[in-house]
């Protein structure tokens, strides 16, 4: 049986205190690019208690996608939004989740974003990184935005720190591995660069972010 919205507030009020949930269910968070980094980032901010989903990809969900992505089996074939979406609302029934199955670029990043509290970077390719991490800071200075580079292979988890680098920009990972060199993506260590730029999101969210 699922809890009631009210239940399920309740429960996590009692273990963050009412105003940070209360916070939390108020926000609102766009993450771009729904693989290994996204689709984890995604599921984090939910059993968190993010209110407010805007989940951005154009891709469909694959069979190699199931080794480090937050999708399933029975999956495959899915858009990766609707996929993504599906797997969100089992974890938190009560979340709004808004769905834009396109392409990011320089034309629509700013509709797809203009409401979010927080900007998630979430692409595989440095150019697309480079490109909306660019745009928000030169486009929309207002914004946060949690960006991520360098997650590849069995390195150290400890090489993977989170760098405050201006204002409103936080970049996430160890800045040198990359998915061409040797071994790729490993799940344990993209779900460790996804849990800080998770962990640096909800830390904006709740007024704890470094000075």
């Amino acid at each position: 049986m699922i809890p009631s919205k009210t239940e399920m507030q309740k429960a996590l009020s009692c273990r963050v205190g009412e105003d940070i949930a209360s916070r939390l269910n108020g926000s609102k968070v766009a993450v771009l690019g729904l693989g290994g980094l996204g689709s984890n980032v995604c599921i984090a901010l939910a059993r968190a208690g993010v209110g407010h989903l805007i989940i951005c990809d154009f891709d469909k969900v694959d069979i190699t996608n199931l080794n480090r992505q937050q999708y399933k089996a029975s999956q495959i074939g899915m858009k990766k939004t609707d996929a993504l979406k599906e797997n969100l609302l089992e974890i938190a029934p009560y979340i709004d989740v808004i769905t834009v199955d396109k392409k990011v670029s320089e034309e629509n990043i700013y509709e797809i974003c203009k409401d979010a509290d927080v900007i998630c970077e979430a692409f595989d390719k440095a150019d697309n990184k480079a490109m909306l991490v660019n745009f928000v800071l030169e486009k929309m200075p207002g914004k946060y935005i949690v960006s991520a580079s360098g997650l590849a292979g069995f390195g150290s988890m400890n090489e993977i720190r989170t760098r405050k680098m201006s204002d409103r920009f936080y970049l996430c990972g160890d800045l040198v591995s990359d998915v061409n060199d040797g071994i790729g993506l490993v799940s344990a260590r993209v779900m460790g660069c996804a849990s800080h730029e998770a962990q640096t999101i909800l830390r904006i969210l709740t007024g704890e972010e470094d000075e």
